[in-house]
């Protein structure tokens, strides 16, 4: 072993340094375990965006949830598929308890901005 070498080993054995000879670095690729399956890396690709995909899509939630047709075309409708256009990966739908919650404490928002109003025109014809 040259005075060199040596000196770079205990370097980096001082430092806590992988040492990068050639001869050290095949014996720590040998060292890593290797993966010889892909399975649970691979997902089925998604099918790009057609509009007859989409067609097929709204027709069978119209039917599958009994929903009026008129649905696809009310403006809530139409909002929620803006939103989701917009996505850049998969969309988190929530579920049934969040939504819950969410309609719940939106009824209360509505319900407080109400009240607010009507307290304002209470005291705008008691006056």
């Amino acid at each position: 072993m040259t005075d060199n070498k040596a000196e770079y080993l205990k370097w980096a054995s001082d430092n806590n340094f992988t040492s990068m000879l050639p001869k050290d670095r095949k014996s720590q690729k040998e060292d890593v375990p290797r993966q010889t399956q892909l399975d649970g890396h691979l997902q089925p690709p998604t099918p790009k965006y057609s509009d007859e995909r989409f067609r097929a899509a709204a027709v069978e939630w119209l039917v599958n949830t009994d929903q009026p047709i008129s649905a696809l075309e009310h403006p809530s409708f139409k909002k929620l598929v803006d939103v989701v256009a917009q996505a850049t990966n998969s969309v988190k739908v929530p579920n049934r308890k969040y939504t819950r919650t969410l309609i719940i404490d939106t009824f209360k928002e509505h319900m407080l901005k109400l009240r607010t109003q009507l307290l304002v025109c209470k005291g705008i014809h008691h006056a």
